[in-house]
């Protein structure tokens, strides 16, 4: 990772005004993606604080969190797990609903795919009010898999969705707004 990686991070996330709808700053990780060498740091920011555990599983929320957590599953030579939007993974499974501002939504992790004992690190894009990731760590624990913690490209402080996730393990955020 080179040295001023958290500084070229933070200036390749291009924000969208009123994307997806009026009021909302979207922070773009695209051009983040399309460099190699911001890629690559982005995961080894994401990684470090969890060096030299054993990490069995790597959870990826639906849709970016795939991205990162493929990625660094592939690069602590894990094995790499979805979590997805409800009615999309073909095997039977385990779900989960939360709440979202205006109604509710739903994701869901296969039936077999952590197991008592694995250790898992949760993984995904962006941090921002809690409701998706909080689904996705209590899909783990209700495994009875070991979570060791969860780690974000983004979180977005301001809306305080850190306080909103279930116990287990440190959160750590490699950029925040």
């Amino acid at each position: 990772m080179f040295s001023d990686s958290p500084d070229q991070l933070r200036k390749a996330i291009r924000d969208v005004p009123d994307f997806p709808k009026p009021g909302i700053l979207f922070k773009d990780i695209t051009p983040v993606l399309a460099d190699p060498k911001l890629m690559q740091a982005a995961i080894d920011g994401m990684i470090a604080p969890f060096a030299g555990q054993q990490i069995d599983k790597v959870v990826g929320i639906d849709a970016r969190g795939f991205i990162f957590g493929a990625m660094i599953a592939q690069k602590l030579g894990a094995g790499f797990i979805p979590v997805r939007k409800k009615g999309k993974l073909p095997w039977k499974t385990h779900g989960v609903d939360y709440s979202l501002e205006y109604g509710t939504n739903s994701v869901e992790i296969h039936q077999d795919a952590l197991a008592p004992g694995d250790r898992v690190l949760l993984a995904d894009d962006l941090l921002a009010t809690g409701g998706t990731a909080g689904a996705a760590l209590k899909l783990i624990l209700d495994s009875g898999a070991t979570l060791l913690g969860s780690t974000f490209f983004i979180e977005l402080g301001f809306l305080e969705g850190r306080g909103k996730l279930p116990g287990g393990g440190p959160v750590h955020s490699l950029i925040s707004f």
